[in-house]
């Protein structure tokens, strides 16, 4: 970055508040601001990047809610969204990370008028995440749970027994959104069928998608596996966000972002 060139503002959301509590750590000279009922910390965030660290809560309006105010209200030029999300692709375990390079809202459906998943007037059922910042996330999770200075330093091996990660991989691929939680196999089927792409599922991703897009914002959505779609394993979700999710966003965003920009 030269001296008259306008350094770029991330925002970086979660709708988990143990994985903002972690990054606020890292945030050097910070400052806080209410809106919509959430707080907003303002930084510099591991040495290296000016960021907007928030907590989006759970939801597609709560997400796109705050998308809007990073973009309109803090001018930021990106959005990453770290969280988590339930496994849908065959041979995704606890633990494993998907990159999204793409993300559809498996809840729209506007049919007769419109296509299954297009989002009224806009023309679009899929939105692709920045390549750039794909690339780097991609290699940052890697690294990440490869070892080294990265899951196995940051987790016990009881913890990681604990929640059943084993040699965990990084994918990307097709990520699903959508305002409902998966309980049932009856239902995860169903959306295998309609959506035979999708790696994993979640709550936020593809609102956050819809937003920048409409804003002509980059963007990438980071989750980790909190419970495969093979196994049947009883995980404390609260336990597994505390002890494995906040050290995966925290470990894999230090890695990607520590020669941002």
């Amino acid at each position: 970055m030269t001296s008259n060139q306008k350094e770029q503002r991330i925002g970086i959301m979660s709708a988990m508040a143990e994985e903002v509590e972690s990054l606020l750590s890292e945030l050097s000279n910070p400052t806080s601001e209410v809106h919509g009922k959430r707080t907003y910390y303002k930084g510099r965030l591991f040495g290296t990047v000016e960021a907007v660290i928030v907590f989006s809560r759970w939801g597609k309006v709560a997400a796109a809610a705050t998308t809007a105010i990073l973009i309109e209200r803090y001018n930021c030029d990106e959005i990453i969204f770290t969280g988590v999300a339930g496994g849908v692709q065959h041979g995704l375990n606890v633990g494993d990370v998907v990159v999204a390079n793409r993300l559809v809202q498996h809840d729209m459906n506007a049919t007769p008028i419109f296509k299954r998943f297009e989002i009224p007037l806009l023309g679009v059922t899929e939105f692709s995440t920045s390549d750039f910042r794909r690339v780097q996330l991609i290699k940052a999770a890697n690294a990440f749970v490869s070892g080294g200075a990265g899951l196995n330093d940051m987790t016990t091996k009881e913890q990681r027994q604990k929640f059943h990660i084993a040699n965990p991989k990084v994918i990307t691929g097709l990520t699903a959104s959508g305002d409902k939680f998966f309980a049932s196999k009856e239902d995860l089927d169903q959306l295998r069928k309609d959506l035979p792409e999708c790696t994993c599922v979640e709550m936020e991703g593809a609102a956050v998608a819809q937003v920048c897009h409409e804003h002509d914002i980059p963007f990438s959505i980071v989750r980790v596996i909190s419970d495969s779609a093979d196994d049947n394993a009883d995980i404390d979700f609260q336990e597994f966000v505390k002890e494995i999710a906040t050290v995966y966003s925290h470990g894999i965003l230090e890695l990607a972002l520590a020669t941002s920009n």
